[in-house]
């Protein structure tokens, strides 16, 4: 087959297999397992471009450990230092010290046990956070703390980007010389893509954000992250390694969550290559010869951490119940082993039959793994006996985890547009205690307020994985402060297609847009230009000594009719009036004698559809909301209200 064939084989392969595990609720990354292992060289053997899918695949790592440094700055890791980051990094390092000793013992190379134990420790992010979605325990205990321990993972794991390598260069002599020179080349990357990130990135990413060019912004996101990767590469390090740090200095800029957005594409597509070429490394006739130790090395997995996990949860405070419930739901592998299982082949610290049995095994406990998480309650109280009712806690005052960037924000408010309007809602929460975030595209403004501790980031709000980012399913209400019609609609479009229940405020100019925007999803819309007017009412009535509480009754009518009196209004010339030409207005028709409507009750009046009787103008008496029945007289003025060209018919029908 032609490479163009191999490439459109493999995508139509991709879009069945990820559309058929999505819709049975298995994670996509197995489906694309799947792919790679059924066309690869094993089994169909119809893709034989392998090396070159490997090459264009390790740029998934890459942009995967980019955006993991994105979600995990120094700060951030620094604040998850009490409890998250011990039991992370306590979880990760004894379970891969406890596998690379039990390997050794039974006759593995080290450096292949010690490959086995980092991939082993691992644990898998997605199935973990779609499982606990479903059960809705994502906020429970131990969900969180589960939750949490799993992202943070993937950052104690970052060390194995450097270690692994160097195991491959040891292979033939000492491990300590590779390893002090991995070591040092590692702080020198980490001191120049430091600097960089510290003088050279925020400034670059706001110049070209001043563009308000999105092809721009990617070609630099892009940039920058290949760049860091090529500095580490040319260090000896891995490419994954130079993309973790420069994504750590990019996630304390105020652009880390567009630059997320507009990555992840490319970070999607490339790791699910990336995953078909771990699956074409599945060899089913090797498996056949070593599938009793695959078995086993998945119990080994599972059991070794569970045990692990429960023992440093329990010795953290926690009680056993959640230690165990948590411990269960970190005990499968994860996709990040597949990354460094990829890294310990290519330096050759690990032979193929040893990962054959080593990728099996992850790929059982993943499978395994959700059953664990979904029926952890009833196995933690078969092994802990059930839980008295009544029972009282006496850990209740021990430490929560401290939440991961990604479910920073809970019950707060989104702000999307960051100009006066949003400011002023902002000052107003701030006061109130109530938790917010805001979206702009100004990237000075968002420079100056994000400096001086303002929760604003540069982000587009139109984007739906921008709102992600920032905690859209777990928001009390997002307010589109902005006055653009048209991005206001397509964000009600995307927050209704991901968050349906969310209440959202629209602000609008003036009448213009209010029903389109009420129709799109919004549950409030606030024309300016109206409640400019309604608050000049409020003062007029004020200061005429109008009782407070007619004076609100009457803004609370106006309001709840929708504005009715303020959007009753005579328009002027049309050549200077800038108001849209379908715009409902007042318009005046005067009844003369001999016309056929005269002694006709005003409820029988034909008017067109869409024309509303406003007011009655009788011998200088003007009458509001006139009686249907009161019945109409020569040189009566109809105030009639609705749209231009149903206005023309419905005069022209009383006149005729």
């Amino acid at each position: 087959m032609t490479p163009l064939l191999e490439l459109l084989a493999l995508l139509a392969a991709a879009v069945a297999a990820v559309a058929l595990f999505q819709r049975s609720g298995i994670p996509a990354s197995l489906g694309y397992l799947a792919v790679g292992a059924l066309l690869g060289p094993y089994v169909a053997g119809l893709i034989s471009h392998t090396e070159t899918i490997r090459l264009v695949a390790e740029f998934g790592i890459v942009f995967l450990l980019f955006t993991i440094g994105l979600n995990f700055s120094l700060p951030q890791i620094y604040a998850l230092r009490h409890t998250v980051f011990w039991l992370g990094t306590g979880q990760v390092v004894l379970t891969t010290a406890l596998v690379t000793l039990a390997g050794w013992a039974l006759g593995f190379p080290l450096a292949a046990a010690f490959v086995v134990g980092a991939v082993f420790a691992q644990s898998s992010t997605t199935i973990i956070a779609r499982q606990l979605s479903e059960q809705g325990e994502e906020h429970s205990r131990h969900g969180r703390l589960g939750l949490a321990m799993s992202v943070f993972q993937d950052v104690t794991a970052v060390p194995f980007l450097i270690i692994i390598p160097a195991l491959g260069l040891a292979a033939a002599g000492s491990l300590a010389e590779p390893l002090g020179w991995a070591l040092v080349k590692a702080l020198l990357a980490f001191a120049l893509v430091y600097l960089a990130g510290r003088w050279l990135l925020r400034p670059l990413f706001h110049a070209i954000a001043v563009r308000r060019s999105t092809e721009l912004f990617t070609l630099t996101v892009l940039l920058v992250t290949l760049a860091s990767a090529a500095i580490t590469d040319s260090l000896g390090l891995s490419l994954a390694f130079g993309a973790f740090l420069a994504g750590m200095m990019l996630g304390e800029t105020e652009f880390r969550h567009q630059i997320e957005s507009t990555i992840r594409p490319f970070r999607d597509v490339l790791l699910g290559l990336f995953f078909v070429s771990i699956g074409m490394l599945v060899n089913p006739l090797a498996l056949l010869a070593v599938w009793h130790w695959a078995l086993l090395g998945a119990l080994a997995l599972l059991v070794a951490k569970v045990l692990l996990v429960a023992l440093l949860v329990r010795a953290a405070g926690f009680e056993p119940r959640t230690a165990l419930r948590t411990a269960l739901v970190l005990a499968m592998g994860g996709e990040f082993g597949f990354a460094l299982l990829a890294l310990g082949l290519a330096g050759g610290s690990i032979d193929g039959h040893t990962a054959q049995i080593a990728l099996a095994a992850v790929l059982l406990s993943m499978m395994i793994g959700p059953f664990l998480v979904r029926y952890s309650l009833p196995l933690s109280a078969a092994l802990l006996g059930r839980e008295r009712s009544g029972a009282l806690n006496v850990t209740g005052s021990a430490p929560h985890p401290e939440p991961t960037a990604s479910n920073h924000w809970k019950q707060h408010v989104i702000l999307c547009g960051y100009g006066r309007i949003g400011q002023s809602v902002a000052n107003f929460l701030e006061r109130e205690r109530i938790a917010h975030v805001a979206l702009d595209l100004d990237p000075t403004l968002v420079r100056d307020a994000h400096a001086a501790g303002e929760p604003v980031f540069y982000g587009d709000a139109t984007d739906p994985a921008v709102l992600e980012a920032v905690g859209l399913a777990r928001a009390r209400l997002l307010i589109i402060s902005y006055e653009d019609p048209a991005a206001a609609l397509k964000v009600l479009q995307q927050v209704r297609a991901l968050h349906p229940d969310l209440p959202v405020m629209v602000r609008t100019r003036d009448e213009t847009h209010v029903e389109a925007l009420r129709q799109a999803g919004a549950t409030e819309v606030v024309p300016e230009t109206l409640e400019a007017a309604m608050m000049m009412v409020a003062h007029a009535l004020a200061l005429l000594q109008v009782p407070t509480a007619c004076v609100l009754r009457r803004l609370r009518e106006a309001r709840s009719d929708r504005y009715r009196l303020l959007r009753e209004l005579f328009q002027g010339d049309p050549a200077l009036d800038t108001a849209d030409a379908a715009t409902p207005r007042l318009h005046s028709v005067t009844v003369p004698a001999g016309c056929a409507a005269l002694g006709c009750r005003l409820g029988q009046l034909e008017l067109s559809e869409g024309v509303e009787l406003s007011a009655l103008l009788r011998h200088g008496q003007r009458m509001l909301d006139p009686a249907p029945d009161l019945l109409l007289q020569a040189d009566d003025v109809l105030v009639l209200f609705g749209k231009p060209d149903a206005l023309a018919q419905a005069e022209q029908r009383l006149l005729s």
